[in-house]
């Protein structure tokens, strides 16, 4: 009950969350679109799929549904690769589900009671995943992607815990199924707490910095351990009694090491964190299709794990960080020397409103990197009007976004899709990283470790190495920010102290709606 239940929550917020940020990047003048109408098909489908199960004439349908519902699902995660797909990914996928549902409870059979049962615990969790999705803004969606996994999490280890509860004759369970239960107890634990450590702290209910304790290593070697033994208890399948306490044992060791282990990592990884959760997800579900031989929930499964992993990969690159270390509270990138970092010298000038002013209206190319200062403020509204009319004036304005800018890949791209500023003008650090030297204003607001040049000049940073978007080779760069204060990575950023950078301290919101106002009157 609590595995469909949490299950569903997750299924139909993320749904309805994944429409929202698609609905973002819609404009006034997209052509008309009618995926509502694969509805049709997709109904017809299923109504041939219920004809012949209940007809009992063809034993291969609830296979063949679930091959389809997972072609769908993988058709879904390969649309969304695309801005001109992506609409389209959504739609299969949520087929893809539709199906994945219809195939189980034709394999299932459950009886008209059970059937009900089942009914009532999707509708509720299906309201609360509706009245989540519709409450989720773009400014708290890693906080919420981290809740979702921490539901996926819950349903894997109580589903599994009550699978190996329910067995009759634990000595019949062969040692595949007594490692799928073994396996989705410890992954889904592992997801749960981690998930919620993340949720705190990208909600603010927990400090960001790491968790430092002086035998953390230690710590985690020991759980892990004890964990490890516990699964040696398991799949040496003891009699009922006995098992379940090693159940119970692994997945309380899991869960305590899937709260260190993230409480360990510090406020800037967290973008890596929310992708190996993501691939957690993954992989105590396929192990959950293991366990209650469920091919689709396997396919399905590993189709997760692997794109959260290769996520992960494209996270750790862009912040040249190792895996491992960060998975083990580890500081410092790949490249990170073993001295001291640099102590910078000098002041850093404050500049205001007019001034900007008018160095915007005199420029002709100018380059704006958001960060997550900009989120927080909600700032993107009036920044869109100042770009609008920028743009009526002549001016070549674009976004420079890095992979990881925000909390979560992509949250800086919804943001701006959400204020309805043109996808075409926003490029990636690689798209735009060399046009800095040919630029005239550099405007960044609420970033700062990624156009931290510490990066590329101090070898003993703890971010050397990580690839940055070069602000200052701009002629002029103008940093908003609300104070000198440090990132979230805790690096100081020499960049405020060069002599073509000055600080436009304050709201990011209120100071865009100055400076949208001032070029208004100005042009």
């Amino acid at each position: 009950a609590t595995a469909t239940t949490l299950s569903t929550v997750n299924i139909v917020g993320g749904f309805i969350v994944t429409t929202k940020m698609l609905d973002m990047f819609k404009r006034p003048d997209d052509p008309p679109e009618y995926y509502h109408l694969y509805g049709i098909p997709a109904a017809g489908a299923l109504g041939l799929y219920g004809a012949a199960s209940l007809s009992g004439k063809f034993p291969q349908i609830d296979v063949a549904a679930g091959t389809l519902a997972g072609l769908l699902c993988v058709g879904g995660i390969g649309g969304l690769s695309s801005q001109k797909t992506a609409r389209l990914g959504a739609v299969s996928g949520q087929l893809g589900v539709g199906f994945g549902v219809a195939s189980t409870l034709g394999h299932l059979s459950p009886s008209l009671g059970t059937t009900a049962q089942i009914a009532g615990f999707m509708a509720l969790g299906g309201a609360a995943g509706h009245y989540i999705g519709h409450r989720v803004e773009p400014t708290s969606l890693p906080q919420t992607v981290a809740a979702f996994h921490s539901l996926v999490g819950i349903a894997a280890s109580t589903a599994a815990v009550g699978d190996y509860f329910n067995t009759e004759d634990i000595a019949q369970l062969d040692k595949v199924h007594l490692a799928s239960i073994y396996l989705a107890t410890v992954i889904g634990s592992v997801t749960t707490t981690g998930s919620l450590v993340a949720f705190g702290k990208l909600d603010g209910r927990m400090g960001s910095a790491a968790y430092q304790h002086p035998a953390r290593d230690q710590i985690n070697m020991g759980l892990g351990a004890a964990t490890l033994g516990a699964g040696a208890i398991v799949m040496g399948g003891p009699e009922a009694g006995v098992g379940l306490a090693a159940l119970g044992g692994a997945l309380t060791t899991s869960g305590m090491l899937g709260w260190h282990m993230t409480a360990s990592v510090g406020g800037a990884d967290m973008p890596v964190v929310i992708t190996v959760l993501n691939s957690y997800s993954g992989w105590a579900l396929c192990a959950e299709g293991f366990m209650l031989d469920m091919p689709l929930l396997t396919t399905v499964g590993a189709l997760i794990g692997c794109s959260g992993a290769a996520l992960t990969k494209i996270m750790c690159d862009a912040m040249n960080r190792d895996i491992v270390s960060v998975l083990l509270g580890g500081y410092g990138t790949k490249a990170t020397g073993g001295g001291a970092a640099k102590k910078f010298e000098g002041e850093a000038k404050t500049t205001t409103v007019d001034e900007v002013v008018k160095l915007l209206v005199d420029s002709e190319s100018i380059i704006i990197v958001p960060g997550y200062g900009l989120a927080v403020a909600k700032g993107q509204y009036p920044l869109k009007d100042l770009v609008e009319m920028l743009t009526k004036a002549g001016k070549k304005v674009r976004f420079g976004i890095h992979p990881v800018a925000g909390r979560m890949p992509g949250q800086l791209n919804v943001l701006l899709a959400e204020a309805g500023v043109p996808y075409d003008i926003v490029e990636e650090l690689e798209e735009i990283n060399d046009d800095f030297k040919d630029t005239d204003v550099a405007l960044v607001i609420g970033a700062n470790d990624t156009v931290n040049s510490s990066a590329e000049e101090d070898p003993n940073s703890q971010i050397a190495g990580m690839p940055v978007l070069r602000v200052w080779n701009a002629k002029n760069v103008i940093v908003m920010k609300r104070s000198l204060a440090a990132g979230y990575a805790g690096v100081d950023n020499p960049v405020f102290l060069k002599e073509n950078t000055d600080m436009l301290l304050g709201d990011a919101k209120d100071t865009c709606e100055k400076l949208a106002a001032g070029v208004k009157a100005f042009l």
